[in-house]
């Protein structure tokens, strides 16, 4: 079935189509600003906590979903909240493409969709491949952040980010479950008061770690959306 398409006017929103006449991100905002960016804004709960905590940053908030994107917005603008916007795009297509070398001073993943069926778990977002991606973009001491309630994806990620070379535990242990402030968003929630634990992975990029450009997307991976007008 085909999702209803919703027009979104909110000032927090950029047609992806528009990242083809800037030469930085930073050029959507009024100020330059450290850059943040959230992969996977759903409706918006985690963004405006974020912004709203930190005023002197900048933040891209993205999701593959119209109907994300539009909550977000009206969450963003309802709030007063001008220091992000917001895009319908997909992760890989916006960090090979849009976003430059040590750019971003953090990264958050909060909750991605973790394919639990063995045969689909190739299509997890967080693998090696994305994680060099990661660093690529990263600035020195950049943050990454990443939760999932999913038992076997929080596992699986912390070892992936423990081998990679390039990434430092802020933690103890290789994952959490004890969040401190990190915002909460309505779905994180929701498992919480289950009594389910949120596995939750802080790293950050090692300071002198060279990386290297990220390699092009393999063969058949879907660069951009349609372009919007």
């Amino acid at each position: 079935m085909t999702q209803r398409m919703t027009l979104i006017n909110s000032p927090c929103y950029v047609p992806e189509i528009k990242l083809e006449k800037i030469d930085s991100m930073q050029e959507l905002f009024s100020k330059p600003q450290p850059l943040s960016l959230e992969i996977g804004c759903g409706i918006g709960d985690f963004i405006v906590q974020l912004a709203t905590r930190h005023p002197q940053q900048n933040f891209i908030a993205i999701d593959i979903f119209n109907q994300g994107c539009d909550k977000t917005c009206r969450r963003l603008d309802d709030a007063g909240v001008s220091n992000v916007r917001v895009l319908r795009t997909e992760a890989r297509s916006l960090l090979l493409r849009h976003i430059k070398a040590q750019s971003l001073h953090a990264l958050y993943i909060n909750c991605p969709d973790p394919w639990p069926k063995k045969r689909h778990r190739k299509r997890r977002l967080v693998n090696s491949e994305f994680l060099k991606i990661a660093l690529y973009c990263l600035e020195e001491g950049g943050h990454f952040h990443f939760c999932t309630d999913f038992v076997d994806y929080g596992i699986e990620t912390s070892e992936l980010l423990m081998a990679e070379a390039g990434f430092d535990n802020c933690h103890d242990q290789p994952y959490v479950h004890e969040l401190g402030d990190y915002p909460i968003s309505k779905y994180m929630r929701r498992f919480l008061k289950r009594g389910q634990p949120i596995y939750y992975c802080h790293y950050q990029r090692q300071p002198g770690y060279v990386a290297a450009p990220p390699p092009p997307p393999k063969k058949g991976f879907r660069l951009r959306w349609a372009q919007e007008t």
